[in-house]
């Protein structure tokens, strides 16, 4: 058998082959001014606003549904169980005082409620499948690996593959949870939020290793419908990378609820007991080991950086010791035509962060100046009553030592918090001793998730705590809270306390 190349002329080719169809394939490769690694917020929303700015856009993901963690498996059904739960617990703990008698016995329809949760799940995923054929953006389900600078394989769940080639790359692609080396998560009673998303039963006893946003929110979740919740944290209190006022705040508030803390114990052993059961034993500040029993154990201690498979180096992106892709100011990583933003690089894990730097990217491959101050990026706890900080902590500015002022404003004094019985909390604004700019903005209370933009909004045009106490707020509202923590510190003036 001979085996020989025909070579021919570029302009003759398609007649060439079109004559010898019977023999030769034509292979013809995607090309994109844009290729996006992972649909999460961060993927989708670069996606997106690459297609507006003019680039001709594709998205990479592994997944059958579009949205990452975020949409799936974090932030959209945290947020509807969440909600399931408050009802619940409205309507047996406040309905009677407001006045609403129910007949019989109040009962929660766990089925229904995952269920509710999975159909929000499904319409926002539709959603972004809807963004994706309005802006034009190629979808291609597979895992996204480097062949180098400029191609991307697409692997197919069949095992089939495709190449495309990339002028410029986004890696978008995301986070996973952690655990500790000696933690064997089964799945099934040793648990990540994952998995706590879709129980199949409300937990008697939840064990929930980490006291950070994930684990209490969750925590929260069962705890409303009757689970005993128990949190073990390794720290000297919840929530650390906050204000601790808003950690002590929380802490008093959910042991009111009836959660239990174990805060400054470090997690020794998590093992399944029998069928049904876990044991978790934890050493306390004494050098005492504590043993706690449940029906389940929530890992929540973090999330890492997930870069498997990816096959970075091949397009000579670098990956630091930490598992994060390496990045410069502008999101560049070490390949010049390669970018890399949200959970994947340095900085906070959140939603919106990785929104930021999506458009960020975008609009600095168009030649535009953006901007992003990481500073102004709000931290948000979706428990009841809701958390909420932007800018420095108190003990941000003692590191530093800088100069400031607090004033602090209690919602009980508030009268639509005493009108709604949610009279938990309070705001606090910290301003330069010198100048009366506002350096930071922390609250604990009703709605504070979505007020927390009027305090990012005041502190991206450099507002004083002055210029906030003179903006008229609406009366009766929660936000009122934020002008008078603003005139408590400006000359302590606040009005109603």
């Amino acid at each position: 058998m001979f085996l020989g190349f025909v070579l021919i002329k570029p302009k003759n080719f398609a007649k060439f082959a079109l004559q010898n169809k019977k023999h030769y394939k034509i292979y013809t490769m995607s090309s994109f001014d844009v290729v996006v690694i992972g649909s999460g917020p961060g993927g989708y929303v670069a996606a997106i606003r690459c297609s507006q700015l003019g680039f001709k856009t594709a998205i990479i993901e592994k997944y059958s549904t579009l949205g990452g963690t975020c949409l799936n498996v974090g932030c959209i059904p945290s947020k509807a169980l969440l909600d399931s739960s408050h009802h619940y617990h409205d309507a047996t703990s406040h309905f009677k005082e407001h006045g609403i008698d129910i007949a019989g016995e109040i009962k929660v329809n766990f089925e229904q409620m995952i269920a509710r949760k999975q159909g929000v799940v499904d319409q926002n995923v539709s959603g972004i499948k809807y963004l994706m054929d309005k802006n034009k953006i190629t979808v291609f389900e597979g895992l996204g690996s480097f062949e180098d600078a400029t191609h991307v394989k697409v692997t197919k769940n069949d095992g089939t593959t495709e190449t495309i080639e990339a002028k410029h790359t986004i890696i978008a692609t995301g986070s996973k949870p952690s655990s500790l080396p000696f933690i064997k998560i089964d799945k099934e009673r040793i648990i990540t939020s994952t998995e706590a998303l879709k129980l199949k039963e409300v937990p008697k006893h939840l064990i929930v290793i980490g006291g950070g946003v994930i684990g209490l929110e969750l925590g929260q979740v069962y705890l409303r419908l009757g689970a005993q919740v128990s949190v073990v944290e390794y720290l000297d209190r919840i929530i650390p990378g906050m204000d601790a006022g808003l950690s002590k705040e929380l802490t008093k508030v959910l042991k009111k609820q009836g959660m239990k803390f174990y805060t400054s114990h470090k997690v020794q052993s998590v093992e399944k007991k029998g069928k049904n059961g876990v044991e978790v034993k934890a050493e306390n500040a004494k050098g005492e080991v504590i043993t706690l029993e449940g029906d389940y154990a929530l890992v929540s201690v973090g999330r890492r950086p997930y870069t498997e498979g990816l096959n970075a180096e091949a397009a000579g992106v670098k990956i630091t010791e930490r598992g994060q892709i390496e990045v410069n100011d502008h999101l560049q990583t070490t390949a010049s035509n390669i970018y890399a933003i949200g959970d994947v690089v340095k900085g906070a894990m959140l939603a919106h962060k990785a929104e930021e730097e999506g458009v960020f990217v975008a609009e600095t491959l168009a030649g535009q100046k953006p901007h992003i101050d990481y500073n102004l990026i709000p931290g948000v706890v979706y428990t009841w009553p809701e958390v909420a900080a932007v800018g420095k902590t108190e003990e941000q500015l003692k590191e530093a030592g800088i100069e400031y002022k607090a004033g602090s404003f209690p919602f009980k004094a508030l009268g639509r918090s005493r009108a709604s019985m949610d009279t938990d909390g309070f705001v606090k604004i910290l301003a330069d001793a010198k100048t009366d700019e506002v350096l930071g903005i922390h609250m604990i209370g009703a709605r504070t998730a979505d007020l927390i933009a009027e305090a990012v909004t005041a502190m991206e045009f450099k507002a004083s705590a002055e210029d906030i106490s003179r903006m008229s707020h609406a009366h009766p509202t929660y936000a009122e809270a934020v002008k008078e923590a603003a005139l408590a510190a400006t000359e302590n003036r606040a009005i109603h306390i």
